[in-house]
């Protein structure tokens, strides 16, 4: 089955069977695989795109229910000269990954975060990032990168 959307500012078509998941049409059709598949439960948040600017996790959503939406992968955040987008920054700078399987969609998380709770504080964030596990930074730098992102994304809106 056909299906048409915008990935990371691109057109792109899928031509997959119409129970085809958006995680494996992005990985297996698009080859962007920083789209992580984790739990397959849509309880980890590893596969966690943006999806019309919201945050969406991917394994829980049909390509075909993404036709004519705009995607953004974390292959995508970048700006148009591959500068990393302030969220990605914060994350490197104040070390808010370890093995890097969450990261991506982590940071997309927290883009979507900022974007609707702008000022958002510690526990807030906290609050949340709650559908985004991380089994290896115990997220207190995942925290400090957000709130360092969301100074950042501030910043450069202003």
């Amino acid at each position: 089955m056909p299906v048409q959307f915008t990935v990371n500012g691109r057109p792109a078509s899928v031509d997959a069977p119409a129970n085809t998941l958006l995680v494996h049409a992005l990985r297996e059709h698009l080859h962007l695989t920083g789209t992580h598949v984790g739990c397959d439960t849509s309880q980890c948040g590893a596969c966690t795109v943006l999806l019309d600017g919201r945050a969406i996790k991917s394994c829980a959503m049909l390509a075909v229910q993404a036709e004519g939406c705009e995607i953004t992968t974390i292959e995508g955040l970048a700006t148009a000269d591959g500068s990393m987008h302030p969220m990605q920054a914060a994350f490197k700078e104040c070390h808010g990954l370890q093995c890097g399987f969450c990261t991506p969609g982590m940071v997309l998380s927290a883009v979507d975060l900022v974007e609707r709770y702008p000022g958002a504080s510690e526990a807030e964030i906290r609050a949340l990032l709650d559908g985004n596990m991380c089994r290896c930074t115990g997220y207190q730098n995942i925290v400090k990168a957000v709130q360092q992102g969301q100074q950042a994304m501030a910043a450069s809106a202003a």
